[in-house]
Order: C-alpha cells, then structure tokens, then sequence
C-alpha cells in the first residue's frame, strides 16, 4: 500500500473509492497535471508549480466546473512530495482533488543519453480536446502500448494529414538549419508546461525557435529529434518508426546541450 491524497485526506490504500455514476469513472472527466518536484521544493522555479496549477484553471474554467480548494490541494502535495519526487494532480468535476506520486523512471539515465526509439501512429490516435489535460487520456495510451510490443519505447500522434504532433507523453522537438523546431498549438497539441519554459528559455538565450507544422518533408530534414515532459526533461528520439521507413536522427547532436542547459541553470 501507498500514500495518497483525495478530497482533503491523507490515505493509505492501493485503491480510491468513487460512486459507480462519478462523471469521472464513467468518462474520464477529470483534468489533471503531472510534475516533478526539485530539490524537494514546490516553489522550485523548475518545478513551476504556478503553471502546473495555471494550466488546472485553465481546463476548469473552459469546462465550467466547480474551483477547488487550492490550500489544500497544496497541502496534500506538500505531503505527499516527502515520499515521492513525481506528483499526478487529478480534479473532478466538483472540484475533489486527488494526488498521487510516483519515483522517476529507472531508466531515465540511460534514456536520456542514449535515446529512444517512436512509432508513428495511425491518425485515429490523436488526443481529443487535445490543448486540455483530461482524464480521457485512452488514445494517447493505446498508442503508447502499441509502440511497446512493437518493441519501441514511445508513439508519436498525427494529424489527418500525416503531420506529427506530439508523443504519447510529451511535446517534439527537432533541430534544422541553425533552429529548434517545435509544432505548433494551433495543430490541436498539449500546450506542455515544459515546452513552455523552454521557448522563454531558448528566447532569452537569443536561439530562435520555429513553430510550423511537421510535415512529411521537414520531419526528414530534422539533424536531431527529441521530446519533453514535466517529468523526463528532454529524451532523444535516434529511431523513429513510419509505416514506409524509418527515420534515423543523432541522439548525441550538441544542439541538445541548448535544452539541457535550462535544467542545471537554475
């Protein structure tokens, strides 16, 4: 058993007890947000709690739902930060809140010296209310499993058109002419917190960034690829699977100290 927190409580169980008509079982209709904290500190400026909980209300008040009880939501992530470095914020409809933690992965070294392997997925894929962070994450995951038995370690989702999107678990990255490249929000991807911090970083630090759709000709003229997230910071993609080729990319490209470096900066 574990510790986590729902509606105000601290609770030690490996299972949560929900209505059997709780909007949030039946359909997944939650939003939540995951990070990860550094060096054990919510107000960490890498741990960005403010756009963690930005990102929260902005959902919440797209979908009209009820505004939670943020001290002690924040009470509950104080304490369960002691045990775990990766915290899931989940809100219901009528503004419970559950958190639950995680350790980092143990192979997140290695990955993110070595890189990964991607599948590319079938159009069908792509997330719905894909700028929303909500429970309905079951084509993301899908996708994900299906790149694992194919003995790749991630999916990358497109659009109708074949353009590329986002991972399964994160926001693309790719370096050409002297640029990063990332898609852009328009195209219907998760406006990533650290996708965020990473333009503001590359910005301040004169590096230009280029947000325009991933086509087929400009994914093949990328030196080197890669994706974030809140909890792995930057992985390298050297692999990427399509249903003609495959695609190879540097996982060692110096370009990638650019990204890193806003990681050890602060």
């Amino acid at each position: 058993m574990t510790n986590y927190w729902y509606d105000g409580q601290l609770i030690q169980s490996s299972t949560i007890q929900l209505n059997i008509d709780d909007p949030g079982l039946l359909y997944g209709a939650t939003v939540f947000t995951t990070l990860r904290v550094y060096h054990n500190c919510l107000d960490s400026s890498l741990t960005n709690w403010n756009s963690h909980c930005d990102r929260l209300k902005f959902s919440l008040q797209a979908f009209g739902w009820e505004t939670p009880h943020w001290q002690r939501l924040r009470q509950g992530a104080e304490l369960i930060k002691e045990s775990f470095p990766i915290l899931r914020i989940t809100l219901f409809p009528d503004g419970r809140e559950w958190i639950t933690g995680r350790l980092l992965p143990a192979t997140l070294t290695e990955t993110q010296k070595y890189g990964i392997e991607a599948l590319v997925s079938a159009p069908e894929y792509n997330r719905s209310l894909p700028v929303h962070k909500t429970g309905n994450y079951l084509s993301a995951w899908l996708s994900r499993n299906i790149a694992i038995n194919t003995n790749a370690q991630e999916a990358i989702l497109v659009d109708g058109s074949g353009n590329w999107l986002e991972t399964s678990t994160g926001n693309l990255w790719g370096w050409r002419d002297g640029s990063w490249w990332t898609p852009p929000l328009e195209g219907g991807i998760l406006p990533g917190v650290v996708r965020n911090q990473l333009i503001a970083w590359l910005t301040s630090h004169n590096q230009p960034v280029t947000e325009e759709p991933w086509t087929e000709e400009i994914v093949k003229s990328f030196e080197t690829l890669a994706y974030s997230n809140s909890v792995v910071q930057v992985i390298p993609i050297h692999t990427v699977v399509t249903a003609a080729k495959k695609l190879e990319y540097n996982p060692q490209h110096p370009s990638l100290q650019l990204l890193r470096q806003m990681f050890v900066s602060h």
